[in-house]
């Protein structure tokens, strides 16, 4: 699965020889969470994580906490480094702004569905397991069909992985957890269309605006005769939407990585001339 990971130059800052990515970012304020947890005691997540109730009493500080405290596991270690290798591929695609503001999307939307259902549900919301999960099935999105651990195709792990989240819902018969994990997932969606990934699926909402419209001047008649370009290059005659398609088939079959600089920069163009 390496083959699919690549780094990134575009870091904000570095730490020595570690290059301060937006995704590093998040993963190193969530380890020093879990750091001071362990000796400060648990206490901490209790006082941090968030609850609408709890935000209602004044204390305000609970919505931009809650990520950053978590108890010490095998599973928040885990919860982080899959973080760090799913997100910094998202972000090589992204870039580091966009990439930053995804996270503040993320975390902007599974707040707000934990605040709509939790007056109804209460609970606390706490720590970067969600916004991890969250990052994942995006990866997965962005490239679908390609070849997952031991072979698994990348849909079949996510369907299975949301398949646990439901069932350890249901079993623990959480009905506003499920809940709020379903709606802040759709709300990342959205927010994830609206810095331009899920391309490959039009139907959400949330894609870029497209510009409007400038009036421009007729333009003067053109010769009949065929230019001297195009008699030397008649495959730039295919449609841009052939082309559009072609590219996208590409990136289905093996994520938006398997593009070369080149067909990024094309698609790019390919998209803003099609608005």
């Amino acid at each position: 699965m390496s083959r699919f990971f690549h780094d990134t130059d575009d870091s904000w800052f570095r730490l020595g020889r570690l290059p301060v990515t937006s995704t590093v970012a998040v993963v190193l304020a969530g380890a020093i969470g879990i750091l001071v947890t362990i000796f400060v005691g648990g206490g901490l997540v209790m006082s941090l994580a968030y609850s609408p109730h709890q935000l209602l009493q004044g204390q305000v500080w609970r919505p931009f906490t809650w990520p950053f405290v978590d108890g010490f596991s095998i599973w928040t270690v885990l919860n982080l480094v899959f973080l760090w290798l799913f997100g910094r591929d998202l972000e090589a695609q992204l870039g580091r702004k966009k990439m930053a503001w995804l996270f503040v999307g993320i975390w902007g939307s599974m707040t707000l569905a934990f605040t709509l259902v939790g007056f109804i549900a209460p609970g606390m919301l706490f720590g970067l397991g969600m916004v991890e999960l969250a990052v994942l099935l995006l990866w997965i999105a962005e490239g679908p069909n390609r070849q997952f651990f031991f072979g698994i195709p990348a849909w079949a792990f996510g369907i299975f992985i949301v398949a646990m989240q439901v069932l350890s819902y249901l079993a623990a018969r959480a009905w506003g957890g499920l809940l709020a994990m379903l709606l802040s997932m759709v709300l990342v969606a959205i927010a994830a269309r609206s810095v331009g990934l899920l391309s490959l699926y039009p139907w959400i909402p949330g894609g870029p605006l497209a510009s409007r419209p400038t009036r421009q001047r007729p333009a003067a008649p053109r010769p009949s005769h065929p230019t001297k370009g195009h008699s030397r290059h008649p495959e730039r005659r295919v449609s841009d939407e052939a082309r559009i398609d072609q590219l996208l088939d590409k990136i289905n079959e093996g994520g938006f990585q398997s593009l070369t600089k080149a067909e990024r920069n094309e698609l790019e163009k390919l998209r803003l001339r099609r608005r």
